[in-house]
């Protein structure tokens, strides 16, 4: 059984939404990640974490989901001065593809769509009450609440700077793609906390590396608590989805 809508045929898919499936659209993006997680971790962690959480929801709560293909792509202004690792998608163009996305999956039949976010710098609202006033009685997209930081605060540090390739994203890395991970890159540099808030974001102001924190208190062991609180945080919520 595969909870991924890219793994089935047409006539399968057709097949899940009579039988009540909704759909997980899991967007990323590729950008710097510092100078020791590969540039595509964000569009790992939405695809990864949406169809574990997918599986999850199944098994625990008998919510059905089927995980659209992530989207690798989107606005990325922030990284531009790093020169290097990042793929820049303009707000209106990057709004118009989710859009028909979202579109595409309610003319199939998809009544609840989750849009889950890889990177939480990319604004989607405005997308979503487009679509809800569109589509309404038909299809309704939601986009849930960040579980990250409450996560960290269980296992981690809550007093440790983060924000990008911090300690929280790294330790994750080594527990599910170790291989991706540069450890001898993994140092401490010099950063201050970006105005998130700022339309004109950009994180060569803040930080030389691109990293937002401190990555040295990363783990293997770390990362597995990390990655199963997680996992159980995102299911708990498309439960909340599905039957509300």
């Amino acid at each position: 059984m595969t909870f991924e809508y890219g793994k089935l045929t047409y006539l399968e898919i057709k097949e899940k939404i009579d039988e009540g499936y909704m759909a997980v659209l899991p967007t990323g993006c590729t950008e710097q990640q510092g100078p020791h997680t590969s540039v595509d971790f964000d569009t790992w962690l939405a695809s990864e974490l949406s169809i574990s959480a997918a599986v999850r929801a199944n098994e625990k709560y008998g919510a059905k989901y089927l995980v659209v293909p992530t989207i690798p792509y989107g606005p990325t202004p922030e990284h531009r001065n790093y020169g290097y690792g990042f793929i820049d998608i303009p707000q209106d163009v990057y709004e118009g593809l989710i859009y028909s996305v979202l579109k595409s999956l309610a003319q199939q039949g998809f009544r609840k769509i989750v849009i889950f976010r890889g990177c939480g710098g990319h604004h989607l609202n405005n997308v979503a009450e487009r679509f809800n006033n569109d589509f309404k009685g038909v299809s309704v997209a939601e986009i849930p609440h960040y579980p990250f930081y409450d996560v960290w605060c269980k296992y981690g540090d809550p007093n440790l700077p983060g924000g990008h390739a911090d300690s929280f994203t790294t330790s994750l890395a080594l527990f599910k793609r170790k291989e991706t991970v540069r450890e001898d890159k993994i140092y401490n540099p010099y950063s201050e906390e970006p105005d998130w808030a700022d339309p004109n974001l950009d994180f060569s102001k803040y930080s030389k590396t691109g990293v937002i924190g401190d990555p040295t208190q990363a783990t293997e062991e770390l990362g597995e608590k990390l990655w199963n609180s997680t996992v159980e945080a995102v299911a708990d919520t498309f439960r909340d989805v599905a039957f509300k």
